[in-house]
C-alpha cells in the first residue's frame, strides 16, 4: 500500500485475518466487525511496532465511522460537553459533539493568543513530538462552557498517555473532574502507568472504539501481536 492509501475505507467484517502475523498493515476491529487498515511503525528498537493513526488524514467515511462507535460509549457516561485535546484529537470531538446532538464542542490549543493566561494552561508533550517543548492552553473565553458541567476528554489516540494526563492535569486545575475519556484507538498498554499515577479509578473511564497491540518482529518485514 501507498502511504496515501492508509485509513480511507472500512472494509467488511473479517476482510483481513487478524491472528497475524502481519505484513505492512494491521487489521484493526471495530464493535460490528467492520475493519480498518492501519500502518505498521517500527520503534527505535527495531524489534517492535505499533499501528498508527492519524486521524486527519483518514477519509470522511472513516472518521464518520470512528466517531459514531466512540459517541455512545461516551454517552454512557452523560457528558454534557466534548473538549478536544490538539491537535488530532479536535477532528475526532468535533464529530463526536455532532453525533451526541451538540451544537458545539470546547478545543484546547497549543498555540498561544494574545489574550490567553498563563495560569489557565499546563506543559504538554507529545510521543510524536517529543523535542517540542509545548504548553496546554484553554481559551478563558470557553470556561462557562466546561466549568460546572460534566466533560469528556478527548483524543485521536492514546499511546504513551502524556497528552491525556496533561488533559486531565489542565482540567483539573480549573477544578473540573472529566467523567470519561475516550479515543478512537487505545494504543498497546504503555499508558496504563501514567494514567495510574494520576488515580487508579482512571483506567475504568477511558473508552476507545479499537485497542491495537504492541507488535513483534516475527521475520522479515512482518510482525506478531
Amino acid at each position: 500500500m501507498q502511504p496515501h492509501e492508509f485509513w480511507q475505507e472500512v472494509h467488511p467484517a473479517d476482510t483481513f485475518a487478524t491472528s497475524g502475523p502481519f505484513s505492512g498493515f494491521y487489521p484493526a476491529v471495530l464493535d460490528d466487525g467492520r475493519q480498518i487498515r492501519l500502518p505498521i511503525r517500527p520503534l527505535a528498537d527495531g524489534e517492535h511496532a505499533l499501528a498508527s493513526l492519524i486521524i486527519n488524514q483518514a477519509s470522511f467515511d472513516v472518521q464518520d465511522a470512528l466517531a459514531a462507535s466512540l459517541a455512545p460509549k461516551l454517552a454512557a457516561f452523560r457528558p454534557e460537553v466534548i473538549v478536544g485535546l490538539p491537535t488530532l484529537g479536535l477532528t475526532l470531538a468535533a464529530a463526536v459533539a455532532r453525533y451526541l446532538g451538540f451544537a458545539r464542542y470546547v478545543p484546547l490549543g497549543t498555540s498561544r493568543k494574545f489574550w490567553y493566561e498563563e495560569e489557565l494552561s499546563v506543559p504538554l508533550s507529545s510521543i510524536t513530538t517529543p523535542e517540542q517543548q509545548k504548553r496546554l492552553y484553554v481559551d478563558p473565553r470557553m470556561l462557562p462552557l466546561i466549568q460546572g458541567k460534566r466533560v469528556a476528554l478527548v483524543d485521536d489516540v492514546i499511546s504513551s498517555g502524556t497528552s491525556i494526563v496533561s488533559g486531565l492535569s489542565l482540567m483539573r486545575s480549573l477544578g473540573i473532574e472529566p467523567v470519561v475519556v475516550g479515543a478512537a484507538m487505545l494504543q498497546s498498554e504503555r499508558w496504563h502507568d501514567k494514567l495510574d499515577q494520576v488515580g487508579p479509578e482512571w483506567r475504568s473511564r477511558v473508552v476507545g472504539v479499537f485497542r491495537t497491540p504492541l507488535l513483534s518482529r516475527a521475520g522479515e518485514g512482518t510482525w506478531t501481536a
